[in-house]
């Protein structure tokens, strides 16, 4: 699955514990949603879809 993540999180001038903070994750499961390594919970993909107010659609794409 690919995603937009990084992108947003950059728009934001947001590290990747900035953004982990936010989740209530970790550092490390940003990262690795961000590099494709790992795929969030729908419970996780919702709450960043509502953090960046965008529909989960437009953060993450089937490849």
């Amino acid at each position: 699955m690919r995603n937009r993540l990084k992108v947003l999180r950059a728009e934001r001038n947001w590290s990747q514990q900035d953004l982990a903070e936010r989740l209530g994750v970790s550092r490390q499961s940003v990262n690795a949603i961000e590099t494709g390594k790992y795929d969030p919970s729908l419970p996780l993909a919702f709450r960043i879809a509502r953090l960046f107010e965008a529909p989960i659609e437009a953060i993450f794409e089937a490849e």
